[in-house]
């Protein structure tokens, strides 16, 4: 009885956790967090190929590689929180190894001796980074990849928690959560790529990449202090065993008659209480062959039941979602793809343009800060989509968000394939004014181009990402079983790997198959010479055809069905 006594005092003591109070630390470490991998990552294209003097397709694959690593890391980083240490330990120990790749990089690109000697671009004498320089660099990004691993898949789903889904008032403030995260991730970006990246390029590298490092100092020193206010559920065991427990019994039942109501499958509350704390999946008839799972045979009937003979219909149900988010989930890999070039091609176009203001204007833009107006359109979307286009929505859809997270990523599907249209024909302008001027064979010269053609696809890559990103962050996270919710953010993570692999893997495709005798081919390191615009429509085609795959996908969806506990205040008051 002081056992059970002791159990309830604990749990009203973690419901007082949580809630808006603890918003500031998480958004504050998310800020000082981003600001320092931005500005680590946004301007990198150009260290590499300027400082390092890698040729132009070689340092985009390493970027995309890199970021391909980055988020595939954090499927590991989420299988620790969820199945042994929590999401908040897992997230201090991954900024740890952050911070320590980002002061190897730092020195490295403050003391001389790490880096090439210095020469003029695409000049007979520049020589590209030796194999132990290049070590350092690779050492640091690998650093950075394993604390992309823990914070990557943890600080939504950890922030999202901290809103008990059992409070109707709460659950509301749970969406409005990730337009807010991805608002505050916005601001940081802004200004990474506006202050940070014109350090870089006009003081010097060692101070460009330096206040990133202290940036990261300050992101988790942010974090921990909010440690006594955070609500911390406890990690429930590995959600991957008990998905294959499930396949494991379904297969060996597989030939035992299914039995003729779903009332008859094995249910256990008290034994799936610790993985089912806010609501008890519910039977769904897709996918019936794993229902054998939960079949009751006369060898199952004991006091402990062999969980790799008999599963519970809620744990049957969470490898059911898991399967059905699977289609949606690859649809937004392609999106990623698009969007990488932002950070690689799209930077080189900005180079060889005019950068400056105005024709009298002395002051150029850095071309790694163009990123900023993808960061500012998503920023203003973001802010009217949460204050006008919600409450608008919700009076047609009358549900509290507006729109269903697959209606806002089929939006910014469709805004995606415009946006890289557009970045084809503002390539083709740029070419067609590069031979006007003669400057074709003249790639260090720059094409009398205002650089602001290339804000109206980084403006539409800002607000497809607005609907896309939160839309696949929010599906993911909903759809997800509860205990596995570190788990599907990682997945969200695993489908920018992908989409930076497949861009990996489509350079050089086009960049061999491209190929001509006198050397030439699309991507070149003289992009005067290119057919990026190629490139570009080549994307958007294949955009097209994801959306209609997508469009396919959202038709027959089923949503998980789950069945809400009621809180313990509503159990009172109902006695």
């Amino acid at each position: 009885m002081e056992e059970k006594k002791e159990n309830h005092a604990i749990a009203r003591e973690e419901k007082r956790k949580g809630g808006l109070k603890t918003m500031p630390f998480i958004f504050a470490n998310e800020v000082a967090e981003k600001i320092a991998v931005v500005g680590f990552s946004t301007n990198m294209i150009s260290y590499l190929t300027q400082q390092l003097h890698m040729p132009l397709a070689k340092a985009a694959n390493t970027l995309t590689n890199f970021g391909g690593t980055g988020s595939l890391t954090p499927l590991l980083g989420a299988f620790l929180a969820d199945a042994y240490i929590g999401r908040f330990w897992t997230i201090t120990g991954a900024s740890l190894f952050y911070q320590i790749g980002m002061i190897i990089l730092t020195l490295s690109a403050s003391l001389p001796r790490f880096r090439p000697p210095p020469c003029t671009p695409h000049g007979p004498d520049c020589k590209e980074a030796l194999p132990w320089q290049l070590a350092i660099l690779y050492t640091s990004l690998f650093l950075n990849a394993i604390g992309a691993g823990g914070y990557r898949p943890c600080i939504v789903a950890f922030g999202a928690e901290q809103f008990d889904e059992t409070d109707p008032k709460e659950k509301t403030k749970t969406w409005s959560f990730f337009n807010w995260y991805y608002f505050c991730m916005g601001v940081s970006m802004l200004l990474a790529v506006t202050v940070v990246v014109y350090i870089q390029d006009n003081v010097g590298w060692g101070w460009g990449l330096g206040i990133p490092t202290v940036a990261m100092a300050v992101s988790v020193g942010t974090f921990a202090v909010g440690y006594p206010m955070y609500r911390r559920l406890e990690p429930c065991g590995s959600p991957f065993t008990r998905l294959v427990q499930v396949v494991v019994a379904a297969i060996k039942k597989r030939n035992i008659p299914m039995v003729s109501d779903s009332k008859y499958l094995y249910e256990n509350d008290q034994m799936d209480a610790e993985i089912s704390l806010y609501g008890k999946l519910v039977h769904t008839n897709q996918l019936s062959f794993f229902d054998r799972a939960a079949i009751i045979t006369e060898s199952d009937k004991s006091p402990t039941p062999n969980l790799w003979r008999l599963s519970t219909v809620h744990r049957v149900e969470e490898l059911k979602s898991v399967i059905r988010m699977g289609p949606i989930w690859a649809a937004g890999i392609l999106i990623i793809t698009s969007s990488a070039q932002q950070n690689t091609f799209a930077l080189q176009q900005a180079r060889t343009m005019d950068r400056h203001l105005s024709r009298h204007s002395t002051f150029q833009i850095p071309p790694g800060s163009m990123a900023v107006f993808s960061y500012l359109s998503m920023v203003i979307t973001i802010t009217v989509y949460d204050r006008l286009l919600v409450p608008f929505a919700r009076r047609f859809t009358g549900l509290d968000r507006g729109l269903t997270f697959l209606q806002r990523m089929g939006i910014g599907f469709v805004i995606t394939t415009l946006a890289t249209m557009t970045a084809g024909f503002v390539e083709a302008r740029r070419k067609h004014v590069a031979a006007q001027a003669g400057l074709l064979d003249l790639p260090g010269v720059t094409v009398p181009i205002p650089v602001f053609w290339l804000v109206p696809q980084y403006a539409l890559h800002g607000i497809a990402e607005a609907f896309t990103s939160i839309g696949h962050l929010e599906f993911m996270y909903d759809q997800a079983p509860e205990s596995m919710r570190s788990t599907s953010t990682a997945l969200y993570w695993m489908s920018i790997s992908a989409g930076s692999y497949i861009s990996t893997m489509l350079v050089s495709i086009v960049h061999k198959y491209s190929a001509q005798p006198d050397g030439s081919n699309w991507l070149p390191d003289n992009l005067n010479r290119g057919k990026l615009d190629y490139f570009y429509w080549l994307i958007a085609l294949l955009e097209g055809l994801n959306l209609i795959y997508y469009l396919v996908c959202v038709k027959y969806y089923t949503y998980k069905p789950v069945e809400i506990k009621k809180r313990e205040d509503e159990l009172k008051n109902s006695v």
